[in-house]
């Protein structure tokens, strides 16, 4: 029994010794975080931790192995390794005494901002004891920002015009006191009401915000691509001015405008007068009439007129027959022809709604297609009033008593005409009377006959 005692306190002296070593050699190591850099981090990049391992302990230590366990957002680098090893450790040191042991990590590009934790492992190679220490490590987001779009793409030339561009900070940080300017380097293109920088003094991560201008483009801009070098300028996590620089297309030219005018019709041949009004050259212009109501072309509908610089004119004819028109009666919808109502007895309304009426019949429609100066093929409608159509096409749309109303007409227009040459004679013959220059019409016939005589006679 005394022999099995002393065994078993053997045993348990052997146990708390192995025990007591093993706890001398994990409990006198400290590890600390001394320094990060950059602090902080940032992401999609690197950081470099500097740790502090001191030997506080009683007793020298040898083989002391520190490895740090990266975890989301830290990786290994590249050629870097996760552990260091230190061959010995002097008992009781001072903190200059302690060893500095350096680890670099991979920050993860799509971190967000936030403090992580890691820890660091140190273990004694003769006892295979180790203590863990966790420490944090501060990440700061990383300031980014781009245009993501832009309003317009085709500005005219002469004419103030809105741009807008959207700014969205696509970085994992805030952003603030940021710049956004812009500039055309030919001169062509130039801020109107306002400078060509804009102000942001705060833009959260994710968000987005949008910058007016109004531009002008020179009156003898070239139609073509002009180029704007956009510039971000912020500041960063510790003040720092940093900047973005980008670049936009903006196209100068595009579309035109026509003016349409009634020139003269012979025959049923109808010109038309057809200018350029806009800022813009057209290229292959078409002009055609198209199906309509109350006109009809007889023989080519559409004729091409070539180039048409901004400014410039020129004349196409169309043979015309009118349909339909508006005279002094009207057409149910059954086709019966209708006396007008009498306009003292038409409200203003009526009046105006019937003018309306008549102005629409005696409307051309005409279709213009182009090119533009940005190659896109357009078209564009006008309208324009056409008189009476002579020759006889416009008599093939009336009715026997509209030929009757016009032939009055005509009688009213002749008397009309008598009566005023009627009136001129009687007025020269009283002025003359009264300067005594008056001759009787029978006198001045005689005179006239012989001063006739005397010529043939020499």
């Amino acid at each position: 029994m005394k022999k099995i005692l002393l065994l078993m306190l053997i045993l348990i002296l052997s146990i708390t010794s192995a025990s007591a070593a093993i706890s001398a050699g994990v409990s006198g190591i400290e590890a600390d975080l001394m320094t990060q850099s950059p602090n902080p981090a940032r992401p999609g990049e690197t950081v470099e931790l500097t740790f502090s391992i001191q030997n506080v302990g009683n007793n020298d230590l040898t083989g002391i192995v520190v490895e740090i366990e990266p975890e989301y957002p830290f990786s290994q680098v590249s050629g870097e390794s996760l552990t260091k090893t230190i061959s010995f450790l002097e008992a009781r040191q001072d903190e200059e005494d302690a060893t500095l042991v350096k680890f670099k990590l991979k920050v993860d590009a799509d971190v967000a901002e936030d403090i992580y934790e890691i820890d660091v492992v140190v273990s004694d190679s003769d006892t295979d004891s180790s203590v863990s220490t966790t420490v944090d490590v501060d990440i700061q987001g990383k300031e980014y920002a781009q245009v993501v779009t832009i309003s317009e793409s085709n500005i005219d030339v002469a004419t103030v015009e809105p741009i807008e561009f959207v700014i969205t900070n696509t970085g994992s940080s805030p952003l603030k006191n940021m710049a956004v300017s812009w500039d055309e380097t030919t001169g062509i293109i130039l801020p109107v009401y306002s400078s060509n920088t804009k102000y942001i003094s705060y833009l959260d991560v994710g968000e987005s915000a949008t910058v007016a201008y109004s531009v002008m483009a020179d009156v003898n801009a070239d139609p073509g691509l002009y180029q704007l070098d956009i510039t971000l300028e912020f500041e960063d996590y510790d003040s720092n001015t940093n900047t973005i620089e980008t670049k936009a297309g903006l196209f100068v030219g595009g579309t035109t405008d026509f003016d349409l005018s009634y020139s003269e019709s012979d025959e049923g041949e109808v010109s038309l007068s057809l200018a350029n009004v806009g800022n813009n050259e057209a290229y292959s212009v078409k002009v055609s009439i198209p199906e309509q109501d109350n006109f009809q072309a007889t023989g080519s509908t559409s004729t091409i007129v070539g180039n048409l610089e901004k400014g410039d004119y020129t004349i196409t004819s169309f043979s015309i027959s009118q349909v339909g028109s508006m005279t002094s009666t009207d057409e149910d919808s059954s086709g019966t022809a209708q006396a007008r109502p009498d306009l003292s007895e038409m409200t203003d309304e009526q009046i105006v709604a019937k003018q309306e009426q008549m102005e629409s019949k005696n409307e051309l429609l005409v279709l213009i297609e182009y090119t533009d100066s940005a190659g896109q093929r357009n078209s564009v409608e006008k309208t324009v009033q056409i008189e009476e159509l002579t020759g006889g096409t416009m008599a093939a749309g009336m009715g026997p008593g509209q030929r009757q109303s016009s032939s009055n007409n005509y009688y009213l227009y002749g008397a009309a005409l008598l009566v005023i040459v009627a009136v001129g004679f009687n007025y020269r013959k009283k002025k003359m009377q009264k300067e005594g220059t008056y001759k009787p019409l029978s006198v001045e016939l005689k005179n006239l006959k012989g001063s006739i005589l005397k010529k043939e006679k020499k």
